[in-house]
């Protein structure tokens, strides 16, 4: 049963442990996950709000989030294990993510994903709430982005009187099918939400979907502006996001450095 952390504000949840941990996930996953929150956070692509998470690596019917907490305070304590419906293994009386759905539908959704990333990224909200102007690739770093992200549109799931949030199941299920062919899906007034097949391309992608977001609303301020063909940019992620390593290298070096 979740309860409410703030009154009518369920921002955080206190949820009970329903389900049994049976294996483990390896510490080296646990350390990443850790990592990428710190370097989410560096890199602007969340605040004190916020939240990534991986699937399980040994049992992929299960992933891994932090409990709720600003991303940059993250450590490897403070990691609970869930279902793919959403319910906690181990939080052990902490309180969890509301928005734990995001994760849970998607993985359920999405048996390529490994990693999920969910924020509010400042460049990209603006193009979740202009008719007629999405999120296009415009530079060969951002290919993933395609030739439109989808926005989704929290009214068609759940009325026109939510928070917004990814409260339920439900409204899980809603965002996750957007996800069909695409691997970075804005919502309307609230931020977006990129998958990956690990935490480090999940990672890549969160950084330079926001930079992508960024460029896009300078450059038509400017002139009217050439985005990626469609060949362009299933070439720009064959060719690129196989060194996803470099940037997570030098992040990584960069937050342990800021951590010490």
């Amino acid at each position: 049963m979740c309860t409410s952390d703030y009154g009518n504000q369920p921002i955080a949840v206190d949820l009970a442990d329903t389900a049994t941990a049976s294996v483990a996930p390896s510490p080296e996953i646990v350390e990443e996950l850790v990592s990428a929150n710190h370097i989410l956070f560096d890199q602007g692509v969340v605040d004190a709000f916020g939240h990534i998470s991986v699937r399980h690596d040994k049992r992929p019917d299960r992933f891994l989030l932090a409990r709720n907490m600003a991303p940059s305070r993250v450590a490897a304590e403070d990691i609970v294990e869930f279902t793919l419906d959403g319910e906690a293994v181990n939080a052990n009386g902490r309180k969890v993510y509301l928005e734990r759905f995001i994760h849970a539908e998607i993985f359920r959704r999405r048996p390529d994903v490994m990693a999920v990333i969910h924020s509010h990224s400042h460049s990209i909200v603006p193009l979740s709430v202009v008719k007629g102007t999405r999120l296009r690739a415009m530079f060969h770093m951002a290919g993933f982005v395609g030739q439109g992200a989808p926005v989704f549109e929290i009214r068609e799931a759940g009325g026109d009187a939510t928070d917004l949030l990814i409260s339920n199941n439900q409204l899980g299920r809603a965002l996750a099918e957007h996800f069909d062919g695409h691997d970075i899906v804005l919502m309307r007034g609230h931020g977006s939400t990129v998958v990956g097949g690990s935490i480090k391309q999940a990672v890549y992608r969160a950084v330079y979907a926001e930079l992508n977001a960024r460029y896009q609303l300078q450059a038509m301020q400017l002139g009217e502006v050439t985005y990626l063909t469609e060949g362009e940019s299933r070439a720009c992620v064959a060719s690129i996001e196989a060194q996803v390593h470099r940037p997570w290298e030098m992040w990584l070096e960069q937050a342990r450095a800021r951590r010490r």
